[in-house]
């Protein structure tokens, strides 16, 4: 079978087309974060059934939750892999643009979340580097390492000087 199309995100559908799909077999295509922006993909699910991916060269990356497809009996879903981050909070702005600046100069990518996100402060997120953990030690600024399904994969940073 090949997927050419994304048929929904489980995560964002209506109740009623949610508690419709839960009632099916869900299965499982288990992809790291770097493999989300591939428009041309071969895949397994948890089941062993290969399915092939072929995206339009516009269409959005690959999230946590799209439906590959639906049938009579199943429904078969994206389900990501957590992604090794470090999860920093400065306390100022000042902290803020020390940090972002020198991440910056090493073309690192991240995110940024606000307090009304699920981390509950205002934080940027990029993934684990043992030289940024170093970094932020050396300067004092508050970070945590975990592993998280980020909403948007972490793309290589393309630059020219």
């Amino acid at each position: 079978m090949i997927v050419e199309k994304i048929l929904g995100n489980l995560h964002e559908l209506p109740q009623a087309e949610a508690a419709a799909l839960a009632r099916l077999h869900k299965e499982k295509v288990v992809l790291p974060s770097a493999q989300l922006v591939k428009r041309i993909q071969r895949v397994t699910t948890d089941h062993g059934k290969e399915l092939g991916i072929r995206l339009p060269a516009a269409h959005p990356d690959l999230r946590d939750g799209d439906i590959l497809h639906v049938g009579d009996a199943n429904v078969v879903v994206v389900s990501v892999l957590p992604t090794d981050v470090l999860v920093i909070a400065p306390r100022s702005i000042y902290e803020m643009g020390i940090v972002a600046h020198s991440l910056g100069n090493r073309h690192l990518q991240a995110q940024f979340f606000d307090a009304d996100s699920e981390y509950a402060g205002e934080v940027m997120v990029c993934q684990y580097d043992h030289t940024v953990e170093d970094y932020l030690k050396q300067v004092g600024v508050p970070y945590a390492r975990q592993e998280r399904i980020m909403p948007v994969p972490f793309r290589h940073a393309e630059h020219s000087h």
